[in-house]
């Protein structure tokens, strides 16, 4: 049976880092996935969506801009735009095997699955591990409704050939946001079903409202409070239905159904009693060091962890901290302060740190600076009527609590909140700054 140091169960982003360090430490790696290498963000996640998004960016800012000395109408040719987006994909899965050769990497194709606390399997081969990583990233959560397998993932959205002209989204936070805003540019009509009150929940209420008017212009049918029941068949595609409490049913028609109703870790294929991990609720249960409680010879990171949020620099981090325990012995633990984050709808919402109802929850005493400003230069220049923010400040130390924007440029200047929540700066400090001027962090000042 041939052994490893570490075998690495994915190939995403997690998978990348953790075994650049160990490699050069001289540790023996094996690295498995049964997808193409590269995992989701670089293949199925955001990379992609963020190609597509440019799309729809350019289309945003012509239509603003008409009858402002920008003269002629423009469309998305959805065949074209994926085209564009293969340009980075495609490459990916060749590229990274072959940065692993170089490394030193064994590579393997394959279902990987725990044949042993310290023993993996992939194809009827067995393989002896010092130390296991699960780094095999989220899968959409079951729906449990009635024709569940009707419904498309966001994997299967990235790579339509053709846009279908009824999209239907089930789900309300990023991925519903961001689909329906890229599809709707496209030329789909597109309803969005949300159980919840609102879009968006994990973004604050205030921003969100300043942003919905885009999703009636863009023509989204948003349906809040809605529970999906069923997914039917019906001559000439499919029809979702739906409950709403005191308002009539729904019965959504579609060409396309997206599963948009969140994510949970990809653990199932594992086999986790065989390796003597355990887990509760669909979740490992991991110490503070991202180790197996009850296998401390495996680790997890990213989002088949689940520990911080379901965002790439947080699987970067975790796998940084997992290479530094492997190395270290288990001392380690992430720090997830100041890490945004940003749904890509046009234009984009972004946040980090504590939202209002945190901070006011964990006692803090903060003042709060707040509007909705699409009169300011930056929203002006670029004839965008949704522009707006909110940040917490902290009234004994001044430091920022918490940043809630959105706008144009909203995905770059919240990482400048970020720094300053993760390294302790002021609102005096950030005030005191230059920045160029006139861009987007030049905003900052008249936030604080």
């Amino acid at each position: 049976m041939d052994s490893y140091d570490l075998i690495v169960i994915g190939s995403g982003t997690a998978a990348q880092v953790a075994v650049a360090k160990v490699r050069a430490a001289g540790w023996s790696v094996a690295v498995i996935d049964h997808r193409p290498f590269g995992g989701t963000c670089a293949l199925r996640g955001c990379d992609p969506k963020k190609m597509l998004v440019s799309g729809e960016e350019a289309i945003d800012a012509a239509r603003r801009m008409a009858g402002h000395g920008v003269e002629g109408a423009l469309a998305i040719d959805w065949p074209g735009l994926m085209a564009f987006k293969r340009t980075f994909t495609d490459p990916i899965p060749a590229k990274q095997e072959q940065r692993y050769t170089e490394l030193g990497v064994d590579a393997f194709h394959g279902l990987a699955r725990f044949a042993g606390p310290d023993a993996i399997e992939v194809d009827g081969r067995a393989f002896q591990a010092r130390h296991v990583l699960i780094a095999t990233g989220a899968r959409p959560v079951p729906l449990g409704i009635p024709g569940e397998e009707l419904v498309s993932t966001s994997d299967d959205f990235l790579e339509l050939p053709a846009l279908p002209r009824r999209i239907a989204l089930i789900g309300g936070g990023y991925v519903a946001a961001e689909f329906s805003h890229l599809a709707a540019r496209a030329g789909a009509e597109v309803t969005i079903l949300q159980r919840a009150p609102r879009l968006l929940p994990n973004f604050d209420p205030d921003l969100v409202g300043w942003l919905m008017p885009r999703f009636e212009e863009l023509g989204i049918a948003v349906e809040t409070g809605a529970t999906v029941t069923r997914v039917g068949r019906v001559q000439g595609g499919l029809i979702v239905h739906a409950s709403r409490p005191g308002a009539p049913d729904l019965a959504v028609p579609a060409d396309l159904v997206v599963h948009a109703a969140g994510r949970g870790p990809d653990l199932d294929a594992l086999d986790l009693t065989a390796g003597q991990v355990t887990a509760r609720d669909g979740r490992l249960h991991l110490n503070e060091h991202l180790q197996s409680v009850s296998n401390p010879r495996v680790y997890a990171a990213g989002d088949a962890a689940g520990v911080g949020p379901p965002l790439t620099p947080v699987s970067s981090q975790d796998a940084k901290v997992v290479a530094a325990n492997l190395l270290d012995g288990p001392s380690h633990r992430p720090d997830y302060r100041g890490v945004p984050s940003v749904a890509f709808t046009v234009p984009s919402i972004a946040a980090v740190g504590l939202s209002e109802d945190e901070a006011r929850r964990q006692g803090h005493k903060f003042r709060v600076n707040a509007g909705s400003t699409p009169n300011w230069f930056s929203a002006r220049r670029l004839a965008e009527r949704v522009y707006g923010h909110k940040v917490l400040i902290e009234q004994a130390t001044d430091r920022i609590l918490g940043a809630h924007l959105v706008g144009p440029h909203a995905e770059e200047v919240i990482n400048l909140f970020g720094l300053a929540i993760r390294h302790g700066l002021t609102a005096a400090d950030l005030r005191s700054t230059m920045f160029a001027y006139p861009t987007g962090a030049s905003d900052l000042g008249y936030m604080l």
